[in-house]
C-alpha cells in the first residue's frame, strides 16, 4: 500500500463529502455449529437452544474507509454482493451510526428510495408532488416539477396508476426521477439504473450529467462494473468491507472485472494476484478534521462537531 505525504492544494474548494476512517460492525445471530461448540458452559448452549437463540457472531460490514469526494464526481461503488456497498450509502446518508469514524458533508445527501416518502395507494403523479414537497421544494415548485419527473420516469400512462401496481423496476424508476428533481448537491443511488430501457438509461445518464455539470456528486452503486465504467468519472472498490482500490472508474471497473472474472472461472489463484495488486497500488487516503474557519462548512451526518470542522486530506 502507498501511503502519500503531500496534503491537497485548497482543501476546502470542492470536497462535498469526507468519510473519515469509517467502520461497521453488525451484531447477528448464526447457526454456525463451530459457533455453538465455541460456548464452552453446557447449560447457556442448552437454554439457547431451547429458547432459539442462536449465539451472536459479529459482521464487519465495513473497515477503516476514508477517502473525499469532489464537487463534479461520479463515484461508482463496485464489488460482489457482502462487500458494504449498500452499507456505506446509508451511512453517507445519516440512516446509521457507524461503530468508528465519523462522515461529514456539504449538504444533505439525497439517498433514492429513502428519502422520498412515497405511498403505495396514490398514483405516480400524486406520487411525484409528495416526494418533491417531502425533499424541500414548496407547492408551486413541485407543480412544476410534474412534467420533467414524469417525463424522465417514462412510465406512459401507469403514471396515473396506483404505485402498488408498479414493478419494482418501475417504482425504482420514479424514485429516481422524483430524488433527482430537487437538484439535490449529494445524490446517492443504488442499483437504480439498472431496472429501465436503453431510453430510460440515456435520459438518467443526460440527467446525471447536468447534476455534474452543476458541481454537484453523485454516488452510484450497481452490480454491473460496465455501467460505473460507462456513467461515472471516479470508482470505489470494496471487497468484504475493504476499500481495495480508489481512482478513475475505467481504470477500477476493469480490474474488479477482471478480478470478478477469476472468481467466476475458478481461477482463485488469479483472482489473488489482481485483488493483492490492487491493494499494493492503492493510494492511502487520511481525512483529518479540523475546527476553525473555513469558506464552507460542513456538517457531522452522525454526531454534530463543535464549531466548522474542516475535511483535510492526503493522497486521493
Amino acid at each position: 500500500m502507498v501511503v502519500s505525504d503531500f496534503a491537497v492544494a485548497d482543501p476546502f474548494a470542492q470536497a462535498t463529502v469526507a468519510v473519515q476512517d469509517v467502520s461497521v460492525r453488525y451484531h447477528v445471530p448464526s447457526t454456525d455449529a463451530a459457533e455453538r461448540k465455541r460456548r464452552v458452559n453446557p447449560v447457556v448452549r442448552a437454554a439457547r437452544t431451547v429458547l432459539g437463540n442462536d449465539p451472536k457472531v459479529t459482521v464487519r460490514a465495513l473497515s477503516g474507509i476514508s477517502f473525499v469526494a469532489k464537487s463534479g464526481e461520479q463515484i461508482g461503488l463496485v464489488g460482489q454482493n457482502g462487500s458494504g456497498k449498500s452499507t456505506l450509502l446509508r451511512i453517507i446518508a445519516g440512516l446509521e451510526n457507524p461503530a468508528k469514524g465519523r462522515v461529514l458533508a456539504e449538504s444533505t445527501p439525497v439517498l433514492i428510495g429513502v428519502n422520498a416518502a412515497l405511498v403505495p395507494d396514490l398514483s405516480g403523479e400524486e406520487n411525484i408532488r409528495l416526494g418533491c414537497l417531502a425533499m424541500g421544494l414548496t407547492p408551486a415548485q413541485a407543480e412544476t416539477a410534474v412534467p420533467e419527473v414524469t417525463e424522465l420516469a417514462g412510465l406512459g400512462k401507469s403514471i396515473y396508476l396506483p404505485m402498488k401496481t408498479y414493478s419494482s423496476g418501475m417504482a425504482a424508476r420514479l424514485r429516481f426521477a422524483i430524488a433527482t428533481a430537487a437538484n439535490p448537491h449529494i445524490l446517492l443511488i443504488d442499483e437504480a439504473l439498472s431496472t429501465g430501457d436503453a431510453a430510460f438509461k440515456e435520459r438518467s445518464e443526460a440527467r446525471m450529467q447536468r447534476l455534474r455539470d452543476g458541481a454537484g456528486t453523485v454516488f452510484l452503486v450497481s452490480h454491473a462494473a460496465q455501467t460505473i465504467e460507462e456513467t461515472c468519472t471516479r470508482a470505489i472498490w470494496l471487497n468484504h468491507g475493504r476499500l481495495v482500490l480508489d481512482g478513475p472508474a475505467e481504470d477500477v471497473a476493469l480490474r474488479y472485472r477482471k478480478w470478478a472474472w477469476a472468481i467466476a472461472k475458478d481461477k482463485p489463484d488469479d483472482a489473488k494476484a489482481i485483488i493483492e495488486a490492487a491493494f499494493a497500488e492503492r493510494e492511502q487516503t487520511t481525512v483529518r478534521v479540523e475546527d476553525g474557519h473555513s469558506p464552507r462548512r460542513y456538517t457531522s451526518r452522525h454526531a454534530r462537531p463543535r464549531g466548522a470542522s474542516n475535511p483535510r486530506t492526503k493522497g486521493r
